[in-house]
C-alpha cells in the first residue's frame, strides 16, 4: 500500500474475475467476489494490526466498553486503470478518525482546535452545570422544605373547611328545628344572625388563605428562581445544540458519480422533506463514494460487514455483511449514486409471475394456499404478484381476501376468504389467539436445549426499517415456544409455536443471545443469504366459518 494514499492493492490475484456490469445495490445485494477479497483482506489486517487498539468485544480480557462496528470495502479503478480497494468504518474508531488504513470521514469533528471541538467544552459546561444545579443539596433542601411547610399548611386548610362545613350544617339544622317556634320577626333576627356568622367564616377562610399564600412565598420565589436558571441554562444549551448541529451539516457536502455536490440538508429535503438525523454521513459507505469521487476513482462495487460483538437489542453477527442502513444512508447514497450504473432494486423486481402457487384446499368459503417462499401474501408498492391478485384474479367478486399473512420470505399455509362473513369469522379467531399455529425452521447452528420458551417484546428499527429490534421500553410483547427437532449437519431443526404474531417475530427469536442466539439458515436480514429462508409454516388448525368444526392443515418444507 501506497502510505500516501488509501488506496489499497490486492493481495491475492483477481486477474481471473470478471468485473460486475453495474455497481453494488447498497441496500440489497450479494457481495461481488472483489468486494469479498477486499473485505477478507480488511479483516485479516483488524485480526493483526498494531496501529491502534479497540474493544469490539470478541476477546473477554479487554478492557473498557465492548463496541462492535461496521466497516465497509469499495473496490475502485484509479487513473492508471489498475484495481484496489478503499476501507472505511463507521463513525470514530479507538477514539479517533484518524487512521492510515482508513479513507477519512467527509469532517472530522475531532480535528484538534475544530469548531465541534470547541463547543462541546461548551456544551458539556453547561451539562455539568445543569446536573450540579438539578442534583444539589439546596434545591433538594427548599424542595423538601417547602412540601412540608405545603402539606401542613395544606392539612390546616382541609381541617378548616371540615370545621366551616360542619357550623354551616349545624346553622341549617338550627333554621329548620325553631322556624316553627318563632316568630317571623325573631326568625328574622335568626337569619340574620347567621348570615354574619357566614360570613365571618368565609371571611377567616380568606385570611387562611392569604396566610397560606403569605407562609409559602417566599420559598416559593425562592425555589422559582432556582428552577429559572435551570431552564434559561436548557434554553441556552438547546440554542447551542441547534446551532451547533447546523454548523455541522454545513461541512457535509456530498458528490456523486456526475461531479455535482450538494448539502446533505438539501440531500434529505430533497428525498422526503425530513431533517438530517445526528450522524448522517458518518457511516462507512458515504465516506468511501466521497472519497473516490474526491480522487477520480471509478466505484466498482461494495460491500459492508460487522466487526464485533452485536448490539444489545440489534442484531448484527461477527463476519456477515450487510446492507446500508435505510434513515441515514438511503437519501445520501441515493443521491451519490447518481451519475453511476447500479443493480437494480431486487426488491422492486416481479420474480414470481411464472411461479406456480400451490391450493391444498378449496371450498364455497376458503382457500388453504401453501404459499411459496418469496412470494407476497398482498402487493407491494413495486411487486404486484402476490396472493392477494392471483386469488382475485380468479374470483373477481371475492373479498375481503387476505385474512392473515406471511412474510414473503416464509414459506407455507395461507388461509384466505372467498366472502366477507368467512373472512370475519376466522379473522375473529385470530383476534381471540384460538387459531393454533406451528412453523418448521432449520437453524444455522447447534442448539443444546431441547425446548424452551423465548420472551423478547419487539419493535421496528427506525433507523433501518424493516429489521426488528429487542426493545423493552417501547417493544410490544412476543412470545414463542420452540421444541427442538433434530440435528442435521451442525445445524438444528426446531419446530416454533408462535404465542404472538410480530413482524419478523421467529428470526428475531431464533437469532437473538437470549433467544436461541442462532439464526435461521438462509436469513438474509439476520443471519446469512442461501438459497432461501428455511422457515415455514407447517400447520394450522381453525374452526371452519360454516361447518363450525374444527379444521387441521399440514404440510412439510421443502427443506
Amino acid at each position: 500500500m501506497d502510505n500516501n494514499t488509501y488506496f489499497h492493492t490486492f493481495k491475492k490475484d483477481i486477474s481471473g474475475i470478471e468485473l460486475p456490469a453495474r455497481f453494488t445495490f447498497p441496500f440489497c445485494y450479494e457481495p461481488h467476489p472483489l468486494a469479498v477479497i477486499a473485505a477478507k483482506e480488511l479483516q485479516y489486517y483488524i485480526e493483526n494490526q498494531e496501529d491502534w487498539n479497540h474493544n469490539f468485544g470478541l476477546d473477554k480480557k479487554s478492557e473498557g466498553l465492548a463496541i462492535g462496528k461496521m466497516f465497509g470495502v469499495l473496490v475502485v479503478r484509479n487513473q492508471h486503470d489498475e484495481l484496489g480497494y478503499l476501507a472505511a468504518v463507521s463513525g470514530k474508531l479507538a477514539g479517533s478518525n484518524k487512521h492510515r488504513d482508513f479513507v477519512p470521514p467527509i469532517f472530522d469533528m475531532l480535528e484538534e482546535n475544530s469548531f465541534f471541538l470547541n463547543e462541546e467544552v461548551h456544551l458539556n459546561a453547561l451539562n455539568r452545570k445543569i446536573e450540579q444545579l438539578e442534583k444539589s443539596d439546596e434545591l433538594t433542601s427548599i424542595k423538601q422544605h417547602l412540601d412540608l411547610l405545603k402539606g401542613n399548611w395544606d392539612m390546616s386548610l382541609d381541617e378548616l373547611k371540615t370545621k366551616l362545613r360542619v357550623q354551616k350544617k349545624e346553622r341549617k339544622e338550627t333554621r329548620t328545628l325553631l322556624r316553627a317556634s318563632l316568630s317571623d320577626e325573631d326568625y328574622e333576627l335568626l337569619m340574620e344572625d347567621m348570615r354574619s356568622q357566614s360570613l365571618k367564616d368565609k371571611q377567616q377562610l380568606q385570611r387562611f388563605q392569604y396566610d397560606m399564600h403569605l407562609a409559602l412565598e417566599a420559598e416559593s420565589t425562592q425555589l422559582q428562581q432556582m428552577l429559572s436558571a435551570i431552564t434559561a441554562l436548557k434554553e441556552e444549551r438547546k440554542t447551542r445544540s441547534g446551532n451547533l448541529q447546523k454548523q455541522l451539516f454545513e461541512q457535509y457536502n456530498f458528490r456523486n458519480a456526475k461531479g455535482e455536490q450538494k448539502n446533505v440538508v438539501a440531500v434529505f429535503h430533497d428525498f422526503d422533506k425530513t431533517t438530517p438525523p445526528a450522524g448522517s454521513g458518518e457511516c462507512a459507505a458515504p465516506k468511501l463514494l466521497q472519497y473516490a469521487y474526491e480522487n477520480e476513482l471509478t466505484p466498482i462495487a461494495l460491500a459492508e460487514f460487522w466487526w464485533g460483538c452485536s448490539p444489545a437489542s440489534e442484531i448484527r453477527r461477527h463476519k456477515n455483511y450487510y446492507p446500508a442502513c435505510r434513515k441515514k444512508c438511503e437519501p445520501i447514497l441515493g443521491y451519490m449514486l447518481e451519475g453511476l450504473a447500479v443493480d437494480p432494486n431486487p426488491m422492486q423486481q416481479e420474480t414470481t409471475l411464472g411461479v406456480e402457487l400451490p391450493q391444498i384446499y378449496e371450498d364455497e368459503d376458503i382457500i388453504v394456499i401453501n404459499k411459496p417462499a418469496e412470494f407476497l401474501s398482498v402487493p407491494g408498492i413495486y411487486v404486484k404478484d402476490s396472493v392477494y391478485n392471483r386469488i382475485l384474479q380468479r374470483y373477481p367478486d371475492a373479498g375481503p381476501i387476505i385474512i392473515h399473512r406471511l412474510d414473503m420470505s416464509t414459506s407455507g399455509l395461507l388461509i384466505v376468504a372467498k366472502n366477507k362473513q368467512s373472512h370475519q369469522f376466522i379473522q375473529d379467531q385470530f383476534i381471540q389467539h384460538t387459531i393454533k399455529k406451528t412453523y418448521i425452521a432449520l437453524l444455522d447452528g447447534v442448539v443444546e436445549a431441547a425446548s424452551g420458551l423465548i420472551d423478547l417484546p419487539l419493535r421496528v428499527d427506525l433507523d433501518d426499517r424493516p429489521r426488528q429490534m429487542v426493545c423493552y421500553t417501547y417493544g410490544k410483547p412476543a412470545q414463542t415456544k420452540w421444541e427442538k427437532i433434530a440435528i442435521e449437519n451442525n445445524q438444528t431443526r426446531v419446530r416454533f409455536y408462535p404465542l404472538t404474531g410480530r413482524t419478523h417475530q421467529l428470526r428475531m427469536h431464533a437469532v437473538h443471545p437470549n433467544g436461541l442466539n442462532t439464526p435461521i439458515v438462509g436469513d438474509d436480514l439476520y443471519g446469512t443469504k442461501a438459497n432461501r429462508l428455511h422457515l415455514h409454516a407447517a400447520s394450522i388448525t381453525f374452526i371452519h366459518p360454516r361447518f363450525k368444526q374444527e379444521m387441521t392443515f399440514e404440510i412439510e418444507p421443502d427443506f
